[in-house]
């Protein structure tokens, strides 16, 4: 009877075992598909979030290349998609004032180192993770006519430097402009015989970038150096504004200087100072250009760069795409920007029989963002006069 009782025992441990272990696994099975399906819901989430688009605030300059459609489809395929606003290059930095991390956009865009340094001067001080990278550039240039650049070749300010190229001495020019000259003047002047004082026509320093780069390139040329100190700043702006009050009216956008230039020629706009890329973007979307159009290169000149400021990994990421990706580097050429392959941008505008200087030797920096709005200010306020 006892050896019955033994094996009943037995019997029932066993039992009791089984079950605990059929318990055992099933609380496992169950703890595992629990892990799964978080890690699972984890990724998906991590997908969601890299799909959303990063928010950036950018210039006119690079507008058209965030919405061709390559770029759309390679930004997508890079998990890197955009939504992007147009917002003056001065006016960024303004956008971080009083926003904390949420309020943030994700990225800024501006033309132009002073610029960009502002909006990192205000990231910095809302304690915000900021770095830049300059994808690409262009120069400063002015864009004339050949009839005209024969008159500055015959008057000492110029020389030919290849086809259609010429190099600009930019010292002489602005002594010249501030001493008033008109073109009829002008030694030689026969093609372009007229009482029109000898001015380069700029876009409004106010609210453009590029009539600030002309101030800044002016003032290197009439002091031999660049702007460092404030009394000079202050004196030279107030020397200097008069090349921006006898312009007349002036556009207040990139463009607007630009569309006087191609749409009506040399009576209106005999020089235009633009960026190198929206002359050569234009001859590339039509396939070349008047025949009489060339480009002067002040030397020294100024070199714009289109600087990305992140403010965040994923941010960072983008910017590092845009300055490395063969295909993007390329499209950028296409809207006329020089990127790190100087050989690849010649030969893609080679084929449109605008000519450009294919090195810069003679390049100098903008006086610092702070003497810039010292001198814009002061320039504002002659011309407000």
């Amino acid at each position: 009877m006892a050896a019955i009782s033994k094996t009943k025992r037995t019997l029932i441990t066993v039992a009791v075992a089984a079950a605990f272990g059929g318990s055992l696994f099933v609380a496992l099975r169950g703890q595992q598909a629990d892990l799964k399906q978080e890690r699972q819901a984890q990724q998906e989430a991590a997908e969601l979030a890299a799909l959303q688009p990063l928010q950036g605030l950018i210039a006119l300059d690079v507008e058209p290349f965030f919405k061709d459609p390559r770029v759309i489809q390679r930004l997508a395929a890079a998990r890197l998609p955009v939504s992007v606003s147009r917002v003056g290059s001065r006016d960024m930095a303004a956008k971080l004032d009083g926003t904390g991390r949420s309020g943030a956009p994700d990225f800024f865009f501006p033309s132009g180192v002073v610029a960009a340094n502002q909006v990192v001067d205000a990231a910095r001080k809302a304690n915000l993770p900021v770095a830049q990278l300059a994808p690409f550039h262009t120069p400063m240039v002015i864009a004339s006519w050949e009839p005209v650049a024969r008159i500055l070749v015959a008057n000492g300010l110029a020389k030919p430097l290849s086809p259609k190229v010429y190099g600009l001495d930019m010292a002489a020019l602005t002594q010249l402009m501030l001493a008033k000259k008109k073109w009829k003047e002008l030694k030689d002047a026969g093609a372009y015989e007229v009482s029109r004082s000898v001015l380069v026509s700029t876009t409004d320093l106010r609210r453009s970038n590029s009539g600030a780069m002309y101030l800044a390139l002016t003032s290197q040329a009439l002091n031999g150096d660049v702007v460092t100190d404030r009394p000079t700043a202050r004196a030279t702006a107030l020397k200097l504004a008069e090349l921006f009050k006898r312009q007349g009216y002036q556009e207040n956008y990139v463009n607007g200087n630009f569309d006087d230039y191609v749409a009506i020629g040399m009576g209106k706009t005999p020089l235009a100072f633009i960026y190198e890329n929206q002359l050569v973007s234009h001859a590339l979307a039509k396939k070349g250009v008047s025949a009489d159009m060339v480009l002067l290169y002040p030397q020294p000149t100024i070199v714009n760069k289109v600087v990305f400021v992140s403010l965040n990994e994923r941010a960072k990421a983008l910017g590092e795409l845009l300055a490395n990706d063969a295909e993007l580097q390329g499209i950028a050429v296409e809207y006329g920007f020089r990127i790190a392959d100087t050989a690849r941008f010649v030969k893609t505008v080679q084929a449109t029989g605008l000519g450009v200087e294919p090195r810069l030797t003679q390049v100098v920096d903008p006086p610092s963002f702070e003497l810039m709005a010292e001198m814009i200010e002061v320039v504002a306020q002659e011309m407000a006069q």
